[in-house]
């Protein structure tokens, strides 16, 4: 019996240096301070960005999927990137994070769902930021530990991915794209001396 309690210890010890060594949560800013292109909040969370996302519940399924539209403005050091969801589901939903931009690369998020601040750091291509998040009523009120990484691409195509956890486990997760929103141009085709008021302000691809 004696051998049998120090084998499951030994198992559940593998286990919990796993998922502590071994996984999402073991990473450092400091394991990308070499890499690039740079991550500059002021530069790539500013202006319009689109991003699409899909979100897993613990037991690794898709729970629900969303595509949103976000707005960074900047004055000086302080930000603000307001999101506007909408969900598979057809749940919508707008978040204002107020960003505050510190010193060694650090930088201080809050929003009206977040307990407290969150605390970031951007370092080299990446940035982790690190909060508390009350879920909605309609989702369960409950108050979740989010660990949010940024990684940017040479595109400037932002990946995203997100950990959200109660009690040390993990209960959801989100992966997600945001890339600057399209500039609109005035269309010009030929014949009418070259231009068509129609497509005016027509997205060109």
């Amino acid at each position: 019996m004696k051998l049998l309690t120090i084998l499951l210890f030994a198992i559940l010890a593998v286990i919990i240096g796993k998922a502590r060594f071994l996984s999402f949560r073991s990473q450092e800013p400091s394991d990308y301070a070499s890499t690039g292109p740079e991550f500059s909040l002021k530069e790539n969370l500013n202006g319009e960005i689109l991003s699409e996302g899909l979100i897993y519940g613990p037991n690794g399924k898709m729970s629900n999927s969303f595509v949103a539209r976000m707005v960074g403005e900047w004055d000086g050091n302080a930000g603000t990137l307001t999101e506007y969801f909408t969900y598979s589901n057809g749940k919508q939903m707008t978040r204002k994070w107020h960003l505050t931009l510190g010193t060694g690369n650090t930088f201080i998020a809050t929003a009206d769902d977040i307990v407290g601040e969150g605390r970031g750091v951007i370092s080299g291509a990446t940035v982790k930021l690190s909060y508390r998040i009350i879920l909605p009523e309609d989702a369960g009120g409950h108050t979740l530990d989010v660990t949010d990484w940024m990684y940017l691409t040479e595109n400037g195509t932002i990946m995203n991915r997100s950990e959200m956890r109660k009690f040390g486990l993990k209960v959801a997760e989100l992966v997600a794209t945001m890339r600057p929103a399209p500039e609109i141009k005035q269309a010009h085709l030929n014949g009418a001396n070259g231009y068509d008021s129609t497509t005016e302000t027509r997205p060109l691809q």
